[in-house]
């Protein structure tokens, strides 16, 4: 009888599948590794296995203790899954980015979530990399596996999921693409693949703005890929050429993906697949690309297969008129983002005001292009009125007196959708492909309706 023992000897031996309809026209296959099938639907079912029998085997856990990591999701299911498994308890730090289907799973198999903001710097005590630490500081008897230099998360790639890659494909594998988070996938596997063939290259696939394509780690959307420090397990010198995908390059061709080759994909799944196309197109027929897909898409339902949600980040269009065409036809020569950083005075807000004619400045961190996660606040002539009675007002951080940010909507959201809205004195901050390009308000429209003749 093919019966397993237990759902851990379920993990790896993944399909693969050649990509058709969205390679039209391409002569080079694109094959992708599904790691969807493994038991907890991702690639990190692989190293949370491998991590903790090698935290078993070392003494590092024993009856009673408790997994505390930090998590975009997929690793923690995958750490909860053996922990069921061994009787261990887990509590899982996540960031504010992550879809509510993936806090929902992991409270499912028992776990403690966290949610920590995403917008600070790995060593704010507000990290989901500090709250992690000190936690497993804070509770007796923990683990943490720590798979962002834990050495057997790339080991459990270089020992399973690499050579079934080269076992699959007969060896006739050229490149090979994947997402770049941790590190341990795509180095466990190019490790093992350039071992047993030196001339296949291996190609990061990574969100723009992650260092590993030159970013500084500023905030995107796309989850559970890229990194904004560089961890033990990424090796450099494994990697060949790096690719930057936007999110709205990873959030479209995940959802065609989807809908035109039948496998629900997550959003790293279309950083990857977007990536292994430029690559392919490249190539010919003699050579293969074969991309990994880490996780499925039904933990992005609410989010990237979601057409409201894309809708209100500025990545899809309702019918025109749009906002779009509210904001071209704006002529007051104002530039469309004025923004104060955190840390710049209510005086400086003050005579910025005065020096663009403008009743409000939005209040944010760092420069532009500022993502929408970046937006912290805003302040307002009206606001500053009302501190008028502490003599220090003037001289207080913009953080400390400003009001929440503005509500955001897409800049393909049609103007009838938001015109009440505004109508009530309200202004929305635009957003296109995640980012805000602009600021508009009921006056806004209707000038623009009177341009066009309209009501």
């Amino acid at each position: 009888m093919d019966i397993a023992n237990s759902v851990l000897e379920l993990i790896g031996r993944t399909p693969m599948v050649r990509l058709v309809r969205v390679t039209e026209g391409i002569a080079c296959p694109v094959i992708a590794k599904v790691e969807t099938t493994n038991p907890g639907g991702s690639v990190k079912d692989r190293p949370a296995l491998a991590m903790i029998e090698a935290a078993e085997r070392d003494g590092h856990l024993k009856a009673g203790s408790t997994i505390i990591e930090p998590t975009s999701g997929n690793t923690g299911v995958g750490l909860a899954i053996v922990a069921a498994q061994r009787g261990y308890d887990c509590i899982f730090v996540m960031t504010d980015k992550v879809s509510p289907e993936k806090v929902d799973l992991l409270r499912a198999y028992g776990a403690e979530v966290i949610v920590c903001p995403v917008d600070v710097d790995p060593e704010d005590p507000r990290s989901y990399y500090s709250t992690a630490e000190r936690l497993s500081q804070e509770t007796p008897d923990s683990f943490r596996p720590n798979q962002y230099a834990n050495p057997a998360n790339p080991l459990s790639h270089y020992l399973t999921t690499g050579p079934e890659i080269w076992e699959q494909t007969g060896g006739k594998v050229t490149h090979f693409v994947a997402g770049a988070g941790t590190g341990g996938t795509l180095c466990g596997i190019g490790k093992y693949l350039k071992e047993m063939n030196p001339g296949i290259q291996i190609i990061a696939a990574d969100p723009e703005g992650s260092v590993y394509s030159g970013g500084d780690g500023r905030p995107y959307l796309v989850e559970g890929v890229g990194e904004d420090f560089w961890p033990d397990t990424y090796d450099p010198s494994l990697i060949d050429r790096v690719i930057s995908v936007t999110d709205a390059k990873s959030f479209h061709r995940a959802r065609e993906v989807s809908q035109k080759e039948g496998l629900l994909i997550g959003g790293s799944c279309g950083t990857a697949v977007d990536a292994a196309i430029t690559v392919a197109s490249e190539l010919t027929g003699d050579e293969m690309v074969v991309v990994l897909l880490p996780d499925s898409g039904r933990g992005y339902l609410s989010k990237i297969f979601n057409d409201q949600w894309m809708t209100n980040y500025g990545f899809i269009s309702r019918e025109a008129p749009t906002l779009r065409e509210v904001l071209d036809s704006k002529t007051s020569g104002i530039p469309p983002i004025v923004h104060l950083q955190l840390e710049d005075t209510v005086e400086r807000a003050i005579a910025t005001m005065r020096e663009f004619s403008i009743s409000q400045v939005l209040i944010a961190q760092g420069p532009l292009p500022l993502s929408a996660a970046e937006v912290k606040g805003v302040i307002s002539e009206m606001q500053i009125q009302g501190l008028t009675s502490d003599d220090n007002a003037y001289q207080k951080k913009c953080s400390q007196v400003m009001k929440p940010p503005l509500q955001f909507v897409g800049v393909g959201e049609s103007i009838t959708t938001v015109k009440q809205t505004l109508k009530e004195g309200k202004k929305l901050l635009v957003l296109e492909d995640g980012r805000p390009i602009g600021i508009v308000s009921y006056a806004d429209v209707i000038a623009y309706l009177d341009q066009e003749g309209g009501n």
